[in-house]
């Protein structure tokens, strides 16, 4: 594997938690300002139990760990399911090995990506990936997701 990257482990689970509600407030609250959601449903305790009774989320995990666990990608086959970076560390280039690795090594080709979530679409374009026509309803919303392959 990459330099700092490893499978993650069940030990993981309440760090990639963190990590994971950490970002889906910064980067998703703003546009679906659902307080119920997420500041209720949404929480690290509930998210450490689903890590640690779902193997396979472990098993499709890697995470970017140089003596602290400062990220992680999900890949499911060939679809990139999650990928998320510690808010204070972004902008220092984890992200970016960690999708490298998911498309090297993981044979990565194709995403979803929220249609609002500029941020992360640009950075996925920087990386080699293109938009499609393709768009799937967010449930029980107004919203899009939008799906993403990489440019051959």
């Amino acid at each position: 594997m990459s330099e700092h990257i490893r499978k993650a482990k069940p030990d993981d689970a309440s760090r990639l938690a963190e990590i994971e509600i950490f970002n889906y407030r910064l980067n998703f609250y703003p546009i679906f300002k659902d307080d119920g959601y997420y500041f209720g449903e949404l929480n690290v305790r509930d998210m450490i139990k689903e890590y640690e009774s779902d193997c396979e989320l472990i098993g499709q995990t890697f995470i970017y760990d140089d003596g602290a666990v400062k990220g992680f990608i999900r890949v499911d086959g060939s679809e990139i399911k999650k990928l998320f970076v510690e808010p204070v560390l972004q902008g220092m280039h984890i992200g970016e090995k960690l999708l490298a690795f998911a498309v090297s090594s993981q044979g990565a080709d194709m995403l979803y990506a929220l249609e609002e979530n500029r941020r992360a679409i640009s950075f996925y374009e920087l990386h080699g990936f293109i938009s499609t026509n393709e768009k799937m309803p967010v449930d029980e919303t107004d919203r899009y997701l939008i799906k993403m392959i990489l440019k051959k």
